[in-house]
């Protein structure tokens, strides 16, 4: 069981996540390394928002390889290669989660493993076993 939590003694989140989730009972948990905007056919875009799209993309494709999507997601950690434009990354995480609200860390680095990669998602999931 996932129980979401946003303490009355915490700021309000800044953004479309939750504070904490608590998880409890028989429940599988699936790590994911960090996925990259490299599409299948090896490309990656220049854009660093279609590479945030493409990588959450790899990600929904890991989930669903594992029985599970993005109602699942416990823990998103971004990183991100400069700037981005801060409305679009919003735009595109309340579109891909939906009414979802997982714990979100945003963190801005100086590179990742290879100079055209700009974000990287990593993430926890979580569901009830079968």
């Amino acid at each position: 069981m996932k129980l979401p939590r946003d303490p009355d003694a915490v700021h309000a989140p800044l953004a479309g996540y939750v504070h904490q989730i608590e998880l409890r009972g028989d429940e599988r948990l699936l790590v994911l390394s960090g996925q990259v905007g490299m599409r299948p056919d090896g490309s990656v875009p220049d854009d660093p928002i279609d590479q945030l799209d493409v990588a959450w993309g790899n990600l929904e494709e890991n989930l669903r390889a594992a029985g599970m999507d993005a109602g699942d997601l416990v823990k998103v950690t971004l990183y991100l290669v400069g700037e981005l434009d801060a409305g679009r990354r919003r735009e595109l995480l309340a579109r891909r989660l939906g009414s979802h609200r997982p714990c979100m860390t945003l963190v801005v680095v100086s590179a990742l493993a290879a100079p055209r990669f700009r974000v990287e998602v990593d993430a926890w999931a979580s569901r009830a076993a079968s």
